[in-house]
């Protein structure tokens, strides 16, 4: 009877973190970013691998967080080789904010909030400084509540 609960519990999160999934991805392309990226990088010939990196990375990363043997794993490498598992998290870290502050921009962007924005308070020139003003103000309150625990 015990094989039959885990078996369900299994087949059941397997569902619901496809079904979570399938959001993400949905959303990536009705936002446009992968071909955006693309295009901005001249390989639009390699959008399909882009998506197919998206959803290896996703599910490779909940494997991760879901079953506990990756958990000690990484606990142990961390306790032998400490700079190489921080280094590859700060990296992982730089690009995940890259990725969501890219999010976050294709979506104010497809809301036209930007324009609106700039309108309602006369701003002629200057809509990149102000948007790059954001995005410093927010890496730098993450480094501070980071490091520091300011905000906590």
């Amino acid at each position: 009877m015990e094989i039959v609960k885990i078996l369900l519990l299994f087949i059941v999160g397997i569902s619901a973190g496809s079904f979570v999934s399938g959001g993400v991805f949905s959303t990536l392309i009705a936002l446009g970013l992968l071909p955006r990226f693309a295009g901005k990088t001249h390989t639009a010939g390699h959008v399909l691998r882009y998506e197919d990196a998206v959803v290896y990375g996703t599910w490779f990363a909940m494997i991760l967080t879901v079953w506990p043997i990756c958990g000690s794993i990484l606990s142990e490498l961390t306790r032998r080789l400490p700079f190489i598992v921080n280094a590859f998290f700060g990296a992982g870290g730089f690009f995940a904010g890259c990725f969501v502050g890219c999010m976050a921009l294709a979506i104010a962007e497809m809301l036209d909030g930007i324009p609106i924005f700039a309108r309602r308070i006369s701003l002629k020139k200057g809509v990149g400084v102000a948007i790059l003003g954001v995005a410093i103000g927010k890496l730098i309150g993450s480094i501070l509540y980071f490091m520091f625990g300011i905000g906590v």
